[in-house]
C-alpha cells in the first residue's frame, strides 16, 4: 500500500512504499559566503537569496574566516577591498583549508597583482549584468560538484509508482 508524499521541514519530500522511506528528491539550499561592505552585501544577499542560494554576510576578513572554518560553505564571493586584510591572502588561506570551493573576488579596477591569488574568478566591479554573476557562480556551483550521475533503472521505477 502506497501512503501519499509526506513533505518534511528541509524541504524533501519522502514517499512510504512498502513500509520503507525513499527519499525522492532533496532541495539542499548552496551556501554562499559574500564578503563586502554593508551596502553591496544587501544587495548580493537579496539577488542571491531569490534564486535560492543560502547566504552568509560576512564585513571583514576575520569574520569570513570564522565562518569558513565552520564549513557548509560552497563559494566564496569576495570584493578586494576589505578593511583588516587584503582580499589575496583571505582566498589564499580559504583554499589551503578547502581547496575544493571555489573563490570569486570583485575589484573596483583590475589590477595585475590580483592575478596571483588562488581565485576561481575575477570580476571588475559594475562591468557585469547580475545574470552573468549568477551564470559563473551556477557554473563554479556544476565544476565543484562534477556530472550529475545517473539514477538507477529500479529507484526510477519505484518514484514513478
Amino acid at each position: 500500500m502506497n501512503l501519499p508524499a509526506c513533505p518534511r521541514r528541509n524541504g524533501s519530500t519522502h514517499v512510504w512504499i512498502a513500509g520503507e522511506i525513499e527519499l525522492l528528491k532533496m532541495t539542499v539550499k548552496k551556501t554562499i559566503l559574500c564578503v563586502d561592505d554593508e551596502h553591496s552585501l544587501s544587495i548580493q544577499k537579496v539577488m542571491l537569496e531569490t534564486r535560492g542560494y543560502r547566504v552568509v554576510s560576512c564585513h571583514t576578513a576575520v569574520e569570513a574566516m570564522k565562518a569558513f572554518a565552520e564549513g557548509g560553505v560552497d563559494l566564496v564571493l569576495s570584493t578586494i577591498d576589505l578593511p583588516d586584510a587584503p582580499a589575496a591572502e583571505l582566498a589564499r588561506r580559504m583554499k589551503a583549508l578547502s581547496p575544493e570551493v571555489p573563490v570569486v573576488l570583485l575589484s573596483p579596477q583590475m589590477r595585475a597583482f590580483h592575478t596571483d591569488a588562488p581565485v576561481d574568478l575575477l570580476l571588475k566591479k559594475g562591468t557585469y549584468a547580475p545574470a552573468e554573476l549568477l551564470e559563473s557562480i551556477r557554473l563554479l556551483m556544476v565544476k565543484r560538484r562534477g556530472p550529475r550521475r545517473a539514477v538507477p533503472a529500479a529507484t526510477e521505477r519505484r518514484a514513478q509508482a
